[in-house]
C-alpha cells in the first residue's frame, strides 16, 4: 500500500486493519521541477538486484520509505482558505465542524479522517514497523533558510552547488557529515539539513487547498 504525500507510516499504523500491508512510497512528482523527482522513495533490502528479490522484499516488509512530511499536503488540517482558518481535528470537533468566521462547514482534511478511522492512539508503533525517513527536499530547505522561492535561479544554483561532485541529494540529506556539509554551503543551511535528518523541522499544516509551509527557526515539539 502506498502512503503518498498525504500520509506517512505513523498515520497508517493507527489503523490495525492495515498491519498486513507493506507500506511503500513513490516519487510523487506533481510538477516539472526536476529536483522534486524522488522526494518520496523506497529503500529495498535485497541480496541481489533481481525481480524476484524485489517482490520478496515487498512481501516480507524489507522496505524502508522516504516520506515528505504529510503536513505539506493541501488538505492535512481542516479549514477554510477564504477565511484563513486552519484547525486540527480536536479544534474542529470543539467548533462542531463549523468555521468560526463564516459559520459554514469546514473543509475536512486527511488527519481528521485518520482520527475517525483509527483504533489505536497517536504515537502507536507496531512490533514489525518498517523504518522510514521523513525528509524535506533539499531545494526547499535552501528556500526556507534563504527566503528565496525554490524555483528561482539563486535557489537552483545553490542546490546544484551542494550536490556537485557526484553527490546525490539523498547522500546530502542522510549521510554527509557536518564537516563535509560546511565545506559545501552556509552554516544555517547545514544546521537545517541536520535538523531535517532528525525530523525536527516544523511544518505549518496545509488546509483547504493551501500547501503546508516549513517554519524557519522552529523545531517540532518532542
Amino acid at each position: 500500500m502506498e502512503t503518498g504525500l498525504s500520509s506517512d507510516p505513523e498515520m497508517n499504523w493507527r489503523l490495525s486493519s492495515l498491519d498486513r500491508y507493506t507500506l511503500v512510497s513513490n516519487s510523487d512528482l506533481h510538477s516539472f521541477w526536476p529536483w522534486r523527482i524522488g522526494r518520496e522513495a523506497n529503500i529495498f533490502n535485497l541480496t541481489e538486484l533481481s525481480y524476484d528479490e524485489l517482490i520478496n522484499a515487498i512481501k516480507n516488509k524489507k522496505v524502508s520509505t522516504i516520506e515528505v512530511d504529510p503536513g505539506y499536503g493541501k488538505y492535512h488540517f481542516d479549514g477554510h482558505r477564504n477565511c484563513k482558518v486552519s484547525m486540527s481535528p480536536e479544534e474542529t470537533k470543539k467548533n462542531n465542524n463549523l468555521c468560526p468566521v463564516c459559520g459554514k462547514p469546514l473543509v475536512i482534511g486527511v488527519l481528521n479522517r485518520v482520527e475517525e478511522l483509527a483504533d489505536r492512539p497517536k504515537g502507536f508503533i507496531p512490533e514489525n514497523a518498517q523504518k522510514f525517513f521523513k525528509l524535506m527536499p533539499l531545494s526547499e530547505i535552501i528556500s526556507m533558510v534563504k527566503g528565496w522561492k525554490f524555483s528561482t535561479k539563486k535557489n537552483i544554483n545553490e542546490y546544484y552547488r551542494i550536490v556537485s561532485g557526484g553527490r546525490t541529494e539523498y547522500y546530502i540529506l542522510l549521510n554527509a557529515s557536518e564537516e563535509e556539509l560546511l565545506a559545501l554551503t552556509e552554516k544555517d543551511i547545514v544546521e537545517n539539513i541536520l535538523k531535517n535528518r532528525k525530523g525536527d523541522i516544523e511544518v505549518k499544516p496545509g488546509y483547504d487547498g493551501e500547501y503546508g509551509i516549513p517554519v524557519y527557526g522552529n523545531v517540532k515539539e518532542k
